[in-house]
Formats: structure tokens, sequence, C-alpha cells
């Protein structure tokens, strides 16, 4: 028989233990004149058990100019891509994110809210702080929290809101360029409010969804929509359940031709009932939308600016 020397290394194999194939260690055990394996049924199995994990909440802000949108995709940066990269750097692990609403190339998010399940012990900050720190400068985490474990970015969700900015001057944007639309001709932003209107409530959008959508239906409840001027600055804010592929920006570019009067304000409710896009407005410029975020029920306990409440 050998006997286990002092320079004995206990590795882990599979063998036949109970009648189901389980590992289990053994020694090697080396002397001067022989090697041997000496198997230890008996020694105690190593864990095998994942560590639990805990479920965050994080709010993403980013510059949507800088980004291929928000979706992985095989080739060029992406929010979601660099927000992973940066996540599993500071976890040590690999990470992915769930969130609100996709956004299109070119399109800011100011709250878009993502989750995510890690095992490491990181604190809020920690996450907030390390993640940030890795990101390009176009984005950056606001917060981050621990939340319950049945919270879903996307499905949580009770409603969804942006905001559209245009610089109705006859001179085009310099410092603005990437972040706001521009229409040369003057606007009547309370004929744009008052058509906008007739979207409001739950109707089919097909009118002004794109052909790639994917969504299974073209119904959405649609809960307000405004539209207002501040000076040289004309906004459309919207919220609804959820959107259409391009359903805001369809929207905008439908709302213009309104604006500068070369369309009546019944027309809207025309193209609604209408349900053709062919004969819809152009869809709006990429750089003037901003996703202001969604927002949930209170028992998530997320910052009020994203909790749903009476006001909503």
């Amino acid at each position: 028989m050998i006997e286990q020397g002092p320079a004995c290394r206990p590795l882990f194999v599979y063998g036949l233990r109970n009648a189901q194939t389980r590992p289990f260690p053994v020694t090697f055990a080396r002397s001067a004149d022989v090697s041997c394996l000496a198997l230890n049924p008996e020694s105690p199995l190593p864990n095998s058990e994942s560590p639990p994990s805990t479920r965050y909440a994080a709010a993403v802000e980013y510059d949507g100019g800088a980004f291929l949108g928000w979706q992985r995709l095989s080739h060029g940066r992406t929010v979601q891509a660099s927000v992973e990269e940066a996540l599993s750097f500071v976890c040590d692990a690999p990470v992915e994110v769930t969130c609100a609403g996709r956004t299109d190339s070119g399109v800011h998010g100011r709250g878009q809210i993502i989750h995510f399940d890690i095992a490491a012990e990181r604190s809020a900050r920690a996450l907030m702080m390390g993640t940030t720190s890795r990101l390009p400068p176009a984005a950056a985490l606001l917060w981050v929290q621990p939340v319950v474990g049945d919270f879903h970015a996307r499905y949580s969700a009770l409603a969804r809101r942006y905001r559209y900015r245009i610089l109705n001057r006859p001179v085009r944007p310099a410092l603005d360029r990437q972040q706001a639309a521009w229409e040369r001709l003057p606007l009547d932003a309370e004929a744009m409010h008052r058509a906008a209107q007739a979207l409001v409530g739950e109707h089919d959008f097909s009118a002004f969804r794109t052909t790639a959508c994917q969504a299974k239906h073209p119904n959405r409840h649609l809960h307000r929509i405004e539209v207002v001027r501040d000076g040289a600055w004309v906004e459309i804010r919207v919220q609804a359940n959820a959107f259409l592929h391009h359903m805001v920006r369809n929207i905008v570019g439908s709302l213009l031709p309104i604006g500068r009067g070369e369309k009546p304000e019944t027309w809207l409710g025309e193209l609604l009932a209408g349900r053709d896009r062919s004969v819809a407005g152009p869809t709006a410029q990429p750089q003037g939308l901003v996703f202001e975020g969604p927002l949930y029920p209170a028992r998530f306990a997320l910052p009020p600016e994203f909790t749903w409440s009476d006001l909503s």
C-alpha cells in the first residue's frame, strides 16, 4: 500500500459515488521511487452552488450622438455594450443589463433605467462611481440602488416619457446642433398643441409606426402630449404606457406641417384614423429627441422622478 507523502496535492475529478456521477477529491502522492493516485471518496464535496445575487436598478444618462443607439451590436459602440463592459470590470464578472426602452442612434437618454444582477459585494456608490469612471465621456450612471427581485426595468414600467426640442429661428444652431432639431420657418405651437390632443387615449398608432417596428400590435395608450413655446424653443412632451418604433419622431414630423400652416389642425386626427404611414409626415431628426425616463409603481421605492403618482 502506498502512503501519502507530505507533498500530496488534492485535486478534483469525476467518479462514481452513490450510483451518481459526482466530483470528489483525489490526492497525488509522490515519493522518490513511486507515484500513485489515491482516491478519497469520503472527503467532503466542493460547494457547487452559485453565490446569491442582488438585483440593482440604475439610471443612465447619455448623449446619443456618441453611440449607435442603445442595443448591443456586433459593430460600433452602443450604450448597452459600454455600460455592460464597465459594470463587468467593476464587478470582476460578466454583467448583463436590461433597459426600460431602447433608443435609436442619435437619440439621447436623460433617465434610462436599467436593472442587473450581481453576486459581487459592491456598495451602490462604488457601482455608480466605478462604472461611470469606465464609461465614455458621453455616458454616466446618475444613481444606483438595490431593488426587490421582481423589479424589471422594462416590464415593471407603467409609463415612459419623451421630450422633443426644436430650435425655431431663421439661423441654424451651432452650440445646440447635437441636442436639438432646427426649423427655420415660424411654428404655431398653440395650433400644434391643439392638433396633438387627438392622439390622447388608447389608439391604433399604425400611422406613426415605422415598417421596421417589431411590436406585436400597434395599440398604445397615450396619456398626455403637450406642445409649448419658450422664446425660440418649441418642445413636444409626451407620455404613454409604451411607444412604437419611431412613434414620437413620426408624430413630431406630422405636427411640423401643422405648425407651419401647411396642414389644418384636424390633419393629425385624420392620420390617426387612416392608419396609413405613407401619408403621414416624415420622421423627425433624432438629435431633438430625449428619453426622459419611465415611471414605476411606488412599491419599488425608486427616486420620485421615476415613481408613478396620481399626478403622473
